[in-house]
């Protein structure tokens, strides 16, 4: 597909483990996929916008993968169908009805799910014998070499991805024993075919969608986990004294160590000029095998490039820090406190380095890239210099009506967008548009019952807001987030001047279940499903939207 900011189009938001496919095993897979891009193009949505589908840890954060470049196994379809290499009989006897039954309601269940998986592609390797094909794929993959060894030393070490504490021996590639090696080498020869099958799989879904005129967006995460293969292997690339994340936001407080310090998500700095000495080439093949898969992909947290905020101290430390001052951190750091590198924005000296880092990076990433669109997820405590600098790259950043607000703090114009932007009314890390009425309403009548007067008009100023600008009457603000007032605010989203226009699929439906909470681990995140097969979703709001995307000209 030929993608262009001349053609507006739309767009759906769906995680890859909320699907439920017609033959899932407990979490969405790539048939499910094919399914989803299906229904897009029924409805006139053009783009598939999914989160990483890289292989996940023990969280089971897309964000937080083991590996930057290795597909997650739970998103290959395990039937015997889509896997020629597994028995029918091997099927029946691995998943039994009662499993079945039990992994397709409610939640993904991980361990299970990740297990049972697990237990299918064994078999099916058994079965496969020495393909050609899987040597090939090895030889055109050198990472596998790193990859594979990583991913047989966490079965070696009981699961446990932490290679920090493994045996000495086993927490570089080059201390590993040749007898050691020489144990693993048939785990080894397992986890090359999975990415082979994974791979196959999902080359054929960009197969699919091509087919169909839908175009796929990926997401490469700016930062990769401490405890992946890629920080194990590749050791001179990453700075493990220092762990990423973002400073606080006043208008994101989830509990009382974010609202003090910020974001920490644990992840190691990049040790930028040995990439550059390196020529980018572990970005460059992160980059490019992204590429490969999808028309499009989103660079989640774009600042990182620019600068990023670290601190000196790991997530599981966080807990001893909230009830310190920054002089009382010092003394428990040897002086150091969360900071940003290369440099703050505290100067227009240190500003003009830190957009000369960011765009030298991404003009890399895009050269990288090719003919694959690149996005920026641009969203937090943005820089001025940040989306001037994206514009003169060609990169479109994103817009989320209720955090775009003009001097008298009203939503600004949808028509006022730039059109080298992507209009979404929330992320997988916000509460879709029926939870976020819902909780302005809550907090609305808790201020009425307190008697809190300034915080009741404040609150009904921004219910007021929301209706303005979805072209409502402000003195017919309804309870409910009612059918009407749904359609309207999504029609606003679809005449807006954005390029792009996407809807997570909860907002397409006026749900409010949500697929990720920043900030705490809660046993919910990426866990939410949808709560119908695809095949079975309701009509009515689609075809609504159908509608819309044909009077919006949204359409290629």
């Amino acid at each position: 597909m030929k993608l262009s900011p001349d053609t507006k189009l739309a767009g759906i938001l769906c995680p890859v483990f909320a699907l439920r496919g017609v033959d899932d095993l407990g979490i969405g897979d790539t048939e499910a996929v094919k399914e989803l891009i299906t229904w897009c193009a029924k409805y006139g949505f053009h783009i598939l916008q999914l989160l990483p589908i890289n292989e996940t840890g023990p969280d089971n954060s897309p964000y937080n993968a083991i590996s930057a470049l290795a597909l997650d196994p739970t998103t290959i379809a395990t039937t015997p169908a889509a896997l020629p290499d597994l028995l029918p009989v091997d099927f029946n006897r691995i998943v039994t009805v009662k499993i079945h039954t039990e992994l397709q309601a409610g939640p993904v269940r991980y361990r299970q799910v990740k297990q049972l998986k697990q237990d299918l592609l064994w078999a099916a390797f058994q079965h496969a014998g020495q393909r050609s094909e899987v040597a090939k794929f090895t030889k055109a993959n050198p990472w596998l070499e790193n990859y594979t060894l990583y991913r047989a030393l966490i079965d070696e070490n009981g699961g446990r991805d932490n290679w920090e504490s493994w045996p000495a021996e086993h927490q570089s590639p080059d201390s590993v024993p040749e007898v050691l090696l020489g144990k693993l080498e048939e785990r080894r020869k397992f986890y090359a075919y999975v990415q082979w099958i994974a791979h196959s799989q999902w080359h054929a879904v960009r197969k699919f969608a091509d087919a169909h005129a839908v175009a796929l967006m990926g997401d490469i995460p700016f930062g990769v986990s401490r405890y992946s293969a890629d920080v194990w292997g590749n050791r001179n690339l990453f700075d493990l004294a220092w762990s990423g994340g973002a400073p606080p936001e006043a208008a994101f407080r989830p509990d009382a160590f974010t609202a003090k310090w910020g974001q920490n998500w644990g992840i190691p700095l990049y040790r930028w000029e040995e990439h550059r000495r390196q020529k980018f080439s572990w970005w460059k093949r992160r980059v490019q095998q992204t590429s490969e898969i999808f028309h499009l992909f989103r660079i989640d947290h774009v600042l990182g490039f620019y600068r990023v905020f670290a601190f000196p101290w790991r997530p599981q430390e966080n807990s001893r820090f909230v009830e310190l001052d920054e002089a009382q951190a010092k003394l428990a750091t040897q002086g150091r406190l969360p900071q940003f590198f290369p440099f703050p924005d505290d100067t227009p000296e240190h500003q003009q380095v830190n957009c000369k880092h960011g765009a030298a990076l991404l003009e890399m990433i895009q050269q990288a890239a090719g003919d694959t669109v690149v996005v920026a997820e641009d969203l937090g405590v943005v820089p001025e210099y940040v989306r001037p600098n994206l514009t003169k790259l060609g990169i479109p950043g994103f817009k989320i009506p209720y955090w775009e607000r003009n001097g008298d703090y009203m939503f600004v114009d949808g028509a006022k967008y730039s059109r080298l932007s992507i209009v979404t009314p929330a992320t997988h890390d916000h509460e879709p548009l029926a939870a976020y009425w819902r909780q302005l309403w809550h907090a609305h009548e808790n201020a009425r019952a307190k008697q809190d007067h300034h915080n009741a008009y404040i609150t009904w100023l921004e219910l007021q807001r929301f209706i303005a600008w979805a072209g409502g009457d402000v003195n017919q603000v309804p309870r409910d987030f009612t059918p009407a007032l749904h359609e309207s605010f999504c029609r606003q989203v679809l005449t807006s001047n954005a390029w792009l226009a996407i809807f997570m699929i909860t907002d397409i439906f006026a749900q409010e279940a949500r697929f990720n909470v920043p900030g705490p681990i809660a046993e919910s995140n990426w866990t939410t499903r949808l709560d119908k097969t695809i095949a079975r979703l309701d009509q009515r709001q689609p075809q609504i939207f159908a509608r819309l995307i044909q009077e919006t000209h949204r359409r290629p």
